[in-house]
C-alpha cells in the first residue's frame, strides 16, 4: 500500500518522469540554522572547480532549505552561504555514482564584523526575494503591544480605509492569509478579523505582490500571508509577554514549544482587553427639494474588545522522508461599544431645522475554530515530493444592537412623541473547507515542475431582524420587515495548476497556468430566489529574471488575477447604524479581473540594496463603492462594477546599512489611477496621480537601547465620485535587553503627532459630502517580554551523522 499510494495519485496528476542520464550527477542537500535547526530559504550554494575555484554551477534553497542540481563527475568545492551567517566549504569528489547527499549544512550567524553595539541592536526587517517581500515583524519595536491590522498599517506599500479595507500600492481586493492559508474569522472587513491576532502573535508578514500560478487566483492587489509564531527549537523553550497601553488596552501572551529528534509540539495563548474611541464628522450639502440643504453630523464611539487566541500543534517525523502534522486554532472575541451620534438638519440661512440625537449600543460575541492536518512524503532521493493538506474553520457570531433615538425641533426643544426604540439582532454563521494536493518534480537538467489540486468549499449565512418602537406601541419593538432579512451564500472554488521553472546560463524562467471553476449561488429568505453564478477561467503567469553579477538581478513577471464578492458586498441587507447614510450589499456584484504587469531592478552592495520595480495594473469589472442620495436626504453606498481601473507606478525600496549601529529602509511608490464608470452613471471618470513614503530606521544605542522610529505618508487615492485625501503619521519605538538577554522592555507611541485621520471627499451632481474619521491611534504602550529555555535532548553520534555533517564539520 506505501508504494501504491504514491504511484496513483502521480496518475492522478498525469505526471511523468524523465530518463537519467549517465553523465549527470544529483547534488542534494538542506540549508538550516546552526542554533535553531529552522530551515534558511534562499540560501546561495555554488559548485567551484577544485582546480581554480572558478564557479562551475549553483542554485539558491527552496523555502524548506532544500537544494538540489546536477553536474558531471570530477572534484569540487561546495561552497554554501547566506546574508549574515557563515559560509561552509565542502570538498567533494564525484565519481561513477549517480546521487551525493550532503545531508543537513548548518550555517552559524556571522559574529565576526559584530562589535557589542550590535549585538545589542540592529536587526533588519526587511527582506526582498524575487516574487515577495519579507517583514520580520517581531522585531517591530513600534508595534508591540498592537493588533494586526494596526501592525500592517506601519509596512510600506499598505494602506486601510475607513472600512478597514486594506490596499497595496494603491489597489484593493487583498487576499488575507493565516499561516498560508485562507482565514474565516468573524467581521465585516479585513480590519476585524485582523484586529483579533495581537502583533506579538506574528513572526513575519509576507507581501507577494504578483503571485504565480501555484498561489490562488483571488486577490487582484497581491496577498498578505501573515505567520503566525511556532518555534522549532529542540527541547522546551519560549516566551511570555504582557504589555500596558494608554486608556485601558492590555495584552499577554505565552509561547511553549518542545522539540525532539521526531517531533515537535507547540503551543500559544493570547489575550487582549483593549479600548478605543472614534470621532467622527460628516458635513453634507445637497439640492434636493422639501429638505434642508445641509446635514451636519458628528459622532463619538468607545468599543472594548476581550479577545482569546489558542493554538497548538504537533509536527512528527514518522520516517526520514515522511513527515505528518495537525494543529488547531480557537479565537473567542467579546465586544462591546457604545456611540453618541448627533444628525442636524439645517436649512439655507445656516439655522437649525431639526435634530436627532442617537444613542447606540451593542453586544457582539464570536467564536472561532480552525483545525488542518497536513502530509508530505519524498518519494526518491532526487527531490521528488508530495504534500497534501486539509483544514476546516467555522465561525459563529452573535451581535445586538439598541437605537435609542431621541428628536429635537428646530427650537432645540425635545418632541417625546417623535422617539424612536430599535433593536437589531444580527446573527451570522459560515463554514470553509479547504483540500489541497501539491506535487513537486525536479529534473536532472536544472528544471523542476509543480502541479496540484485545491478545492475551497464556503457557505455563509447572515441575518438581520430589525425591530422599531415608538409612542403609539409604548415602545414595544415591532419586527420592521422592509429591514428584516436572510441571507445565504455557498461559493465553490476547483483549482488545478501546472508551472514549470529553470534555468539557462543566467537567465531563469518560470511559466505556469492555472485553471479555477467556481460554482455560487445566493439566496435571499425573504424571497428563496436563487441568484447562481458560476464562472470558469484560466490564469497564467510568467516570470523571468536575469543575474547580471552576483547580487544584481533584473526580473519581469506577468500574472492574472481575481477578486470574487464576498457576503460583505453581495448581502442586499440594509445596515442601519445611520438612517442617513445606509448601505447595502449587490447580490449581482461580478467578479473583478486585472492583468499585472511588473519589472524589477535588485542590486546589493555591502552596505546598501537598492530594489526598483515599473509596474501596470489593468482591471476590468472593478469593484467600487458608489453613494446615491434619495429623495429623503438619504445616502445609499452600494458596491458596483466600473468597466476598469488603470494603474501605472514605480516603487523604490532603498536598506541602507549606514553604520554598525544605525540602518534605515525608505520606500516610496508613485502612482497614477485611472478609472472608468460612466457605465454606472455619466461623469463617474476619474483620475489622479498619488504616491506613498516609508521610513522605518533602527539605532543602537551603545550599552543602553535600540531606537525605532516609522514614518509614513499616504497621497490621495482616486475614486468615481472623488477621493480619499492624504494622510500621514510618525511612531516611536525604545527597546532594551535585560536580564541576561533573557527578557526585552520595550516603551513605543504610535502616531505620536496625532495625524493619521481619514478624510474622504465625494462629489456629485446632486450633493457633496465630506466625512471625516478620527480613530484612536495616539497610543503609548509598554511590553515586556521573557525568553527561557528548558532541557535539550543531547543527540547521539548516529543522529547527528543522519544529519550529514557533525556541528563542526563543513
Amino acid at each position: 500500500m506505501k508504494t501504491i499510494l504514491p504511484h496513483l495519485l502521480l496518475s492522478l496528476l498525469l505526471l511523468s518522469t524523465l530518463p537519467l542520464t549517465a553523465q549527470e550527477i544529483s547534488i542534494r542537500g538542506k540549508v538550516i540554522e546552526a542554533e535553531t535547526s529552522n530551515p534558511l530559504e534562499f540560501a546561495n550554494i555554488a559548485l567551484l572547480a577544485e582546480s581554480d575555484s572558478a564557479l562551475v554551477t549553483g542554485v539558491v534553497s527552496e523555502l524548506d532549505g532544500t537544494f538540489s542540481f546536477t553536474t558531471t563527475a570530477g572534484d569540487y568545492i561546495l561552497r554554501v552561504g547566506f546574508i549574515g551567517y557563515e559560509s561552509r566549504f565542502k570538498n567533494i569528489s564525484l565519481g561513477d555514482k549517480t546521487e551525493e547527499n550532503v545531508g543537513n549544512v548548518r550555517l552559524r550567524k556571522d559574529a565576526q564584523s559584530l562589535d557589542e553595539v550590535v549585538v545589542e541592536g540592529v536587526t533588519s526587517m526587511f527582506e526582498s526575494d524575487i516574487d515577495k517581500r519579507r517583514y520580520n515583524v517581531e522585531n517591530s519595536i513600534v508595534a508591540e503591544g498592537a493588533t494586526a491590522s494596526e501592525l500592517l498599517s506601519t509596512l510600506p506599500s499598505i494602506q486601510m480605509d475607513d472600512e478597514g479595507s486594506i490596499s497595496m500600492r494603491g489597489s484593493g481586493n487583498i487576499l488575507i492569509y493565516i499561516n498560508g492559508r485562507p482565514s474565516n474569522l468573524s467581521g465585516d472587513d479585513a480590519e476585524s478579523v485582523l484586529a483579533q491576532f495581537p502583533a506579538n502573535s506574528i513572526k513575519t508578514v509576507e507581501l507577494i505582490t504578483n503571485p504565480s500560478s501555484r498561489y490562488d487566483a483571488a486577490g487582484v492587489g497581491g496577498i498578505i500571508d501573515i505567520i503566525l509564531k511556532k518555534n522549532e527549537k529542540t527541547g522546551l523553550n519560549g516566551q511570555v509577554n504582557a504589555s500596558i497601553g494608554t486608556r485601558d488596552k492590555y495584552n499577554a501572551g505565552l509561547n511553549m514549544n518542545y522539540g525532539t529528534e521526531k517531533a515537535n509540539y507547540y503551543m500559544s495563548y493570547n489575550f487582549q482587553d483593549r479600548r478605543r474611541f472614534r470621532e467622527s464628522e460628516s458635513f453634507r450639502e445637497s439640492n434636493l427639494t422639501g429638505v434642508s440643504p445641509i446635514l451636519d453630523q458628528d459622532s463619538y464611539q468607545l468599543n472594548r474588545d476581550i479577545n482569546h487566541l489558542i493554538r497548538g500543534g504537533i509536527d512528527w517525523r514518522l520516517t526520514e522522508n515522511q513527515t505528518f502534522g495537525v494543529y488547531a486554532q480557537g479565537n473567542f472575541r467579546d465586544r462591546s461599544g457604545s456611540e453618541l451620534l448627533n444628525q442636524r438638519n439645517i436649512n439655507s440661512s445656516q439655522e437649525l431645522d431639526s435634530l436627532f440625537v442617537r444613542d447606540i449600543d451593542e453586544t457582539r460575541v464570536s467564536t472561532n475554530f480552525e483545525s488542518g492536518i497536513n502530509y508530505s512524503i519524498e518519494l526518491d532521493t532526487l527531490g521528488q515530493r508530495l504534500f497534501t493538506s486539509a483544514s476546516f474553520s467555522r465561525d459563529e457570531r452573535s451581535q445586538e444592537e439598541i437605537y435609542n433615538q431621541t428628536f429635537f425641533n428646530q427650537n432645540s426643544q425635545e418632541v417625546p412623541s417623535n422617539r424612536i426604540l430599535q433593536l437589531n439582532d444580527r446573527p451570522q454563521t459560515s463554514n470553509l473547507y479547504v483540500f489541497q494536493l501539491d506535487y513537486e518534480k525536479p529534473f536532472l537538467n536544472g528544471g523542476s515542475l509543480e502541479t496540484g489540486l485545491k478545492g475551497t468549499f464556503g457557505k455563509w449565512n447572515r441575518s438581520q431582524n430589525f425591530s422599531e418602537g415608538n409612542e403609539e406601541n409604548d415602545f414595544n419593538p415591532v419586527l420592521n420587515d422592509f429591514f428584516s432579512d436572510g441571507f445565504n451564500f455557498k461559493e465553490d472554488v476547483y483549482a488545478s495548476y501546472l508551472s514549470y521553472r529553470n534555468k539557462i546560463g543566467k537567465l531563469g524562467y518560470q511559466g505556469g497556468l492555472r485553471a479555477e471553476y467556481t460554482e455560487t449561488i445566493s439566496r435571499l429568505e425573504s424571497t428563496q430566489e436563487p441568484f447562481v453564478n458560476n464562472y470558469f477561467n484560466l490564469f497564467p503567469s510568467a516570470y523571468l529574471s536575469y543575474e547580471i553579477k552576483p547580487e544584481e538581478e533584473f526580473t519581469a513577471n506577468f500574472s492574472r488575477r481575481i477578486s470574487r464578492p464576498n457576503i460583505w458586498a453581495l448581502a442586499p441587507i440594509y445596515r442601519v447604524g445611520d438612517l442617513y447614510n445606509l448601505s447595502i450589499g449587490n447580490q449581482r456584484l461580478q467578479p473583478e479581473f486585472t492583468n499585472s504587469y511588473e519589472v524589477g531592478y535588485m542590486k546589493g552592495w555591502e552596505n546598501y540594496l537598492l530594489n526598483a520595480t515599473v509596474y501596470h495594473r489593468y482591471s476590468t469589472d472593478v469593484e467600487t463603492r458608489v453613494i446615491r442620495l434619495n429623495e429623503d436626504n438619504v445616502a445609499v453606498q452600494m458596491r458596483e462594477n466600473a468597466n476598469s481601473r488603470a494603474s501605472t507606478g514605480f516603487e523604490l525600496i532603498n536598506q541602507i546599512q549606514v553604520t554598525q549601529w544605525f540602518d534605515a529602509t525608505l520606500s516610496g511608490n508613485f502612482f497614477y489611477s485611472e478609472i472608468q464608470g460612466d457605465n454606472i452613471e455619466s461623469g463617474f471618470n476619474n483620475s489622479n496621480f498619488s504616491w506613498t513614503l516609508n521610513l522605518l530606521a533602527n539605532m543602537a544605542i551603545p550599552k543602553f537601547a535600540t531606537l525605532q522610529i516609522q514614518g509614513d505618508y499616504r497621497g490621495p487615492i482616486v475614486l468615481p465620485q472623488g477621493e480619499i485625501e492624504p494622510l500621514w503619521g510618525v511612531n516611536l519605538g525604545l527597546r532594551k535587553d535585560i536580564l541576561d538577554n533573557k527578557a526585552t522592555i520595550s516603551l513605543n507611541v504610535s502616531d505620536i503627532f496625532n495625524t493619521r485621520i481619514f478624510k474622504i471627499r465625494i462629489e456629485d451632481q446632486r450633493f457633496t459630502q465630506d466625512r471625516l474619521f478620527n480613530r484612536e491611534t495616539r497610543i503609548g504602550t509598554l511590553s515586556f517580554t521573557y525568553r527561557f529555555e528548558g532541557f535539550k535532548e543531547k543527540r547521539s553520534g548516529e543522529e547527528r551523522e543522519r544529519d550529514g555533517f557533525e556541528d563542526d564539520d563543513f
